[in-house]
């Protein structure tokens, strides 16, 4: 249900800022809207929207959640008396990557990966998230759109990831190359949910012995790496056995024609310039996986005729 995973972030929040002196009030209607989604996921796209009002909302401010069902949807407003956002940075705020300035973010710093998450898992859901502000020092407000069950129903049907729906494309293996934990974590978090297999590397080296082990079908890689750089662990995994299907993705800062052309020699199949279109990066691994399922389909009716003579 929709209150599980609203009062257990709005409990973990409070916990955590108890000393800071903020208030916290969550208003929800008294009949439950049940979802179709998976309450780990959901929990962790509130705890994230709650986590991040409270970072930005000085002490003795004021937090609010409400909740209600409009239709066939659940909309959950989390809104804040904090630093507030300017107006440039509202279209991007859910990009990956992106890490402004003090004119552009809460004035503290980086909105940091926590944002590009909620997008992320509320889109993987079939829902969408939008934020709002009236500018600095006006608070934030974030509207999450959610699907709600039919009321008839007596209990949310079990959330299968996206990837391991009948009649899907299958898993992948997936590794991800990156030394900021945050990016790391929210891209895998990422791909898990479209249910791939995922593996985490923090620098160039890790990632080759992983490389090896692992079997990537899919290595997404940044090129600014510690120890190694992404474009000689692109080399070097090109020189592994069973590399010619693997694909490799570039995550760059640089979008310049001689940039891609650097890639792509170092063996790189795709160029992504931050902040990265999290839609083009799911795009590429959804495509894979789908040119992976018709090759496996082929294969079983090839052995299926066989077996038929």
């Amino acid at each position: 249900m929709l209150s599980e995973a609203i009062d257990s972030a709005a409990e973990l929040t409070r916990l955590r800022d108890r000393d800071r002196g903020l208030r916290f009030t969550v208003s929800l209607p008294p009949e439950p809207i049940l979802l179709e989604a998976d309450a780990v996921r959901i929990a962790q796209v509130f705890s994230n929207l709650l986590n991040n009002a409270a970072k930005y909302t000085p002490k003795g401010g004021s937090v609010w959640v409400t909740g209600e069902r409009q239709g066939d949807e659940a909309i959950v407003v989390v809104r804040d008396t904090g630093v507030g956002l300017v107006p440039d940075l509202l279209p991007h705020v859910f990009d990956l990557f992106v890490q402004g300035t003090a004119s552009l973010d809460r004035t503290t710093g980086g909105l940091g990966i926590g944002l590009t998450l909620v997008r992320s898992l509320v889109e993987l859901h079939g829902g969408r998230v939008e934020a709002r502000s009236a500018g600095i020092g006006k608070g934030s407000e974030f509207v999450v759109r959610l699907p709600a069950l039919a009321a008839a129903r007596a209990s949310p049907r079990p959330a299968v990831p996206p990837g391991t729906r009948p009649g899907a494309p299958g898993p992948l293996r997936i590794l991800v190359v990156e030394d900021n934990q945050d990016t790391a974590e929210m891209l895998g978090a990422m791909f898990k949910m479209s249910g791939h297999e995922v593996e985490l590397a923090a620098d160039g080296f890790t990632a080759l012995r992983t490389a090896e082990s692992f079997r990537p079908a899919v290595v997404v890689s940044d090129l600014g790496l510690p120890g190694m750089d992404g474009y000689e662990l692109a080399r070097r995994i090109r020189q592994q056995e069973r590399s010619g299907d693997l694909v490799l993705v570039a995550l760059s800062g640089y979008g310049r024609e001689e940039d891609r052309l650097k890639t792509r020699e170092a063996g790189f199949d795709h160029h992504l310039v931050k902040p990265a279109d999290v839609d083009k990066i799911l795009g590429i691994v959804a495509e894979l996986a789908a040119r992976e399922a018709d090759r496996q389909g082929t294969a079983v009716r090839r052995t299926a005729a066989v077996v038929d003579r």
